[in-house]
Formats: C-alpha cells, structure tokens, sequence
C-alpha cells in the first residue's frame, strides 16, 4: 500500500489527474499519520468479515475435524449459520484497533522517510530505496500493532472453539486487559517475530510490485492516474504480495492462537509450525485460506490507497495550497 503514495510522484505528466501530485514534504509529519491510520479504519469496516474467514481458514485441522473448512465459502456458510450473520464482524474493534496503531505508524513512518529524502526538486527516492523505507515502515508498525494484531487473531477465532474454551472477550481493550492480567504482559507480543517478518514482506513486496504495475499500465493506452489505475495496480499487487507472504501469516497466526500445556507450548517458531503444517497437511496447507487473504488484501489496499489519496488531497487543497 505504501508504494501507491510513492509511485504517483513517478508518474508522467500527461497522464497525472487534473488535481496534479502533491509535492513531496508539503503535509505535515503529525497529519501523514493521522491519515494513514484514518484510511486504515475506512478500509477495515469493508474487508472485516474477509479477515475473520482468512483467519478461520488458516486455523482449520485445529480442534478435529468438525473444525475444518473446505472452502472459504463452506467457512463463510458455517459461520452464518451456527454463529449468526454478525459473527463474520467478532473482532472488529480489535482490527480498528490494529489500524488506529499499525497502520497509522506504517503509513506515518512511510511517508516521513519518503519526504525527508526525495530531492529538492521533487524527484522521489530510487526503487530500492523505497522498498528499504517499506520494510522499516513495517517492522516498525508491526511493533507497535502486534498486542492488538493478537487481540484480533483470537476475536476472530474464538468462534470455531467448543463453547467451554471461547474466550469470550467483550472488546478489544477487555482482551488486551486479560491477556495481561491472565498469561502475562509478554504475550501481547508473543509471535512478534513472524509478525515483523511478515510486515517487512508485505512493505516489500506491495511497494515493489504495486510500483512496477502502474509504470507498466501507464505506458498503456487504457490508463491514466485514476482509480482505474490504482484499482488494478493493487490487485496485481496484492496477488504477488499474498504468494509470498502466507506461509509467513500463517505461522504468524497459529503461534499466536496456540495454547501452552503444562508448560510446554505447541510450536518452537516459525520453521516448527511450517514443518508441522507441512507433514500433517501437504505443501499447499501454507497458503490455506489464500482466496480470503487475496480477497481482502486487494480491497483493502485499494480502499486504503482511495482514501488515503482523497484525504491527503483534502487537507492539502484546503490547508496547504490556499495558504
């Protein structure tokens, strides 16, 4: 999602929108973060029920096999029908949350390095640059997100557990107090390993392929700088991106969802849970629920850029330009 911001001011003049590109350094440092967590929010209202089901796809095997979902849409069935139609939104506070700290520091952190080192006339960082700047961008979000990134992950699957293990939070700020209060300050930020590999992944790899798609639709005949543009740039984007980065998310999401008996937690890290998943499961068990991951790590990109986009230009027409 942070290369869209990167890749507009690479764009050629005749096909840049009427509203022209903001120059680069012209919001202020405070204001780039609060839109980037605003824009984050928008999007997570849209892509909410999408995240539930990726999360319970990437659980299935776990707790027999009443608990296993063939489909994203036999997930989305079962789901609706034992749990109710508003079930599909459990976790929602959890997932503002994550936007309101992971994405506003992403974004914020982004665009502030992206500023401070694009030229005096305007000229943006190089590629590998910009991909540098997303994966500290990343790392550095997924720090501060990573209690509420593991508030989200139970929310969102404490449905497909037997009534007497349901954790049965209210909110997200009554799991993050109980997760203190019952295992421990530390576990808010148990997984924060593969959450931070999997945030500099997805910088990574968003930024590089959203970048590379929109030059190329660019030079195209059917394309200008519009949402058209930016609309199939990140679906190209989200594609590469979900190929590379779901066997990191799901090893990120099972260490977090794990249980610890007697002591003895059920996976050692990342590499544990791949060969396990692998063994029991088959190679292709990594990108298990990879139909509701795409589908909403393409909106959400697009949603998030669209917003992002219109409220950067807002505040720049009304507060920058007319000064």
């Amino acid at each position: 999602m942070s290369g869209a911001m990167a890749v507009k001011e690479n764009s050629a003049p005749s096909k840049v929108n009427s509203g022209g590109s903001i120059p680069p350094g012209s919001l202020p440092r405070s204001v780039n973060f609060l839109l980037g967590g605003t824009a984050g929010c928008g999007a997570v209202f849209v892509t909410q029920p999408l995240d539930l089901i990726k999360n319970r796809m990437q659980l299935s095997g776990e707790g027999g096999a009443n608990r296993v979902h063939k489909t994203s849409f036999h997930a989305l069935v079962r789901i609706v029908r034992t749990e109710g139609f508003f079930a599909l939104y459990n976790g929602l506070s959890a997932g503002l949350f994550r936007q309101a700290t992971y994405s506003t520091t992403r974004l914020g952190v982004y665009q502030s390095l992206f500023d401070r080192f694009s030229s005096s006339d305007g000229r943006p960082p190089g590629v590998l640059t910009k991909i540098a700047f997303g994966m500290i961008a990343g790392a550095t979000g997924a720090l501060i997100g990573t209690p509420a990134e593991i508030s989200l992950i139970r929310m969102t699957s404490d449905g497909r557990l037997p009534p007497s293990e349901q954790r049965g939070y209210k909110n997200v700020f009554d799991a993050l107090a109980r997760i203190s209060r019952e295992e421990g300050l530390g576990t808010l930020w148990r997984g924060c390993g593969p959450t931070v590999l999997r945030a500099m992944v997805v910088n990574a790899a968003q930024l590089a392929t959203y970048s590379q798609a929109k030059q190329f639709l660019l030079t195209t005949s059917y394309f200008v700088d519009d949402i058209k543009c930016h609309f199939g740039s990140s679906m190209i984007s989200g594609l590469v991106t979900t190929l590379v980065s779901m066997p990191v998310d799901i090893a990120k999401t099972r260490i977090q969802t794990m249980k610890t008996v007697d002591g003895v937690p059920e996976y050692n890290g990342s590499m544990d849970v791949w060969k396990q998943l692998v063994r029991k499961e088959g190679i292709f068990s990594l990108w298990k629920g990879f139909t509701p991951y795409y589908a909403r790590l393409g909106p959400h990109t697009v949603l998030t850029f669209i917003f992002l986009e219109q409220f950067r230009r807002l505040y720049y027409d009304y507060y920058v330009r007319n000064k």
